[in-house]
C-alpha cells in the first residue's frame, strides 16, 4: 500500500468523521451510537484480516499493542462522541488538531529521537492561544460548550498518548491485524457500558442515522484505523499526527455547509491560531533536521 495514498486517505475520513458522530448520535444517544459503530466495526475488520490471509498475532507485544489500542479506542470515542452532545462537528475536529502538540510532547518523553525545538515550543503556544479562543468563544455561545470542548481535549490526549505508545512498543504486525485486535479489546467495554446506561434497543431510526452509523463502521473504525496504524507503522508519530493540520479546515467546512453549524470571526481566528501553531511546529522539526545535516556536513569538512 501506498504511504501517501494511506495518508490522504486518513485525512479525508477524519475530516468527514466529526459530522458523521454527530448524526449517527442524534436520535439514539452517544453510547448506542458509539457501541453500535464499533461492535459492527469489530466484525467487519475480523472477516478482513481473514479475507486478506491476515491472521492475529498473539506474541507478547502484539498483546500488549491490543491492549492499549483497544484501551484507548473505548476511552478515546466515548469522550469524542460525549462530547458532540455539546459542540459543533467542526469544532471537534479543530480540538483534536491539538494532537500534534500532545503528541510531540509525550514523544519527546517516551520516543528516543524526539525533541521539542524553540520553534516547536512556539507552534505550541500559538496553537494553545487558538484553543483559548475557541473556548472563550463556545462560553459566549453556550454555557455547555466547556463540557464539549473538556471531553474531546480528553479524547485528544488519550488517542495521542496511545499513538505514542503503540510506536514504542513496536509489535510489527499488519495494520489490519492491529485495528481488530483493538476493537475487540473495544467492543466488550463499550457493549458492557450502553448496557448498564441504556432503555434497550432504539425503536426508530432515520435512514441519516443508520447511514451514519454505517458510514462509521466501515470507513471510520475498519478503513480509517487500518489506514492509520498502517501510516503509524512506516510514519514517525509527530509526523501521523499532522493529519490534524488539514482535517479541521475540511470538517469546519462540512458542518458549516451540510449542518449549519456558526462560523463566525472568532471561531475563524481560533482556527487560524490552532493551524498556524501546528505548521509551525512541524516547520521547526524540519528546520531542526536541516540544521542538524547541516552542521554534520560542515563536520565532516
Amino acid at each position: 500500500m501506498s504511504v501517501p495514498m494511506a495518508y490522504i486517505g486518513v485525512i479525508i475520513i477524519w475530516s468527514t468523521t466529526p459530522l458523521a458522530v454527530l448524526w449517527s448520535s442524534e436520535e439514539v444517544g452517544f453510547v448506542f451510537g458509539v457501541t453500535s459503530r464499533m461492535a459492527i466495526g469489530a466484525v467487519l475488520a475480523l472477516v478482513v484480516a481473514a479475507l486478506l490471509g491476515n491472521g492475529m498475532k498473539w506474541h507478547r507485544h502484539a498483546i500488549k499493542a491490543y491492549l492499549i489500542a483497544g484501551i484507548s479506542i473505548y476511552g478515546a470515542m466515548l469522550s469524542a462522541y460525549w462530547a458532540a452532545q455539546f459542540i459543533p462537528s467542526g469544532w471537534m475536529s479543530l480540538i483534536f488538531g491539538m494532537s500534534p502538540v500532545i503528541t510531540g510532547l509525550m514523544a519527546c518523553i517516551w520516543l528516543e529521537g524526539e525533541q521539542i525545538s524553540p520553534a516547536r515550543l512556539a507552534g505550541m503556544i500559538l496553537g494553545l492561544m487558538g484553543l483559548a479562543v475557541i473556548f472563550a468563544t463556545g462560553m459566549y455561545m453556550d454555557d455547555r460548550a466547556a463540557y464539549g470542548i473538556c471531553g474531546m481535549l480528553l479524547s485528544t490526549v488519550i488517542h495521542s498518548g496511545s499513538s505514542v505508545w503503540v510506536k514504542r512498543i513496536n509489535a510489527d504486525v499488519p495494520a489490519i491485524v492491529m485495528t481488530s485486535g483493538g476493537l475487540v479489546i473495544a467492543t466488550p467495554l463499550f457493549l458492557l457500558t450502553w448496557h448498564l446506561s441504556s432503555n434497550g434497543l432504539p425503536v426508530d431510526m432515520s435512514a441519516r442515522t443508520v447511514g451514519s452509523i454505517a458510514y462509521l463502521a466501515l470507513l471510520g473504525s475498519v478503513l480509517g484505523f487500518t489506514l492509520y496504524f498502517y501510516v503509524l507503522k512506516h510514519v514517525e508519530a509527530t509526523r501521523v499526527a499532522m493529519i490534524a493540520l488539514v482535517s479541521p479546515v475540511l470538517a469546519l467546512g462540512l458542518g458549516n455547509m451540510l449542518n449549519g453549524e456558526p462560523l463566525s470571526m472568532e471561531i475563524v481566528l481560533g482556527a487560524a491560531l490552532i493551524l498556524s501553531g501546528l505548521a509551525m511546529f512541524e516547520m521547526g522539526g524540519r528546520t531542526d533536521g536541516l540544521v542538524i545535516r547541516g552542521r554534520a556536513f560542515f563536520q565532516r569538512l
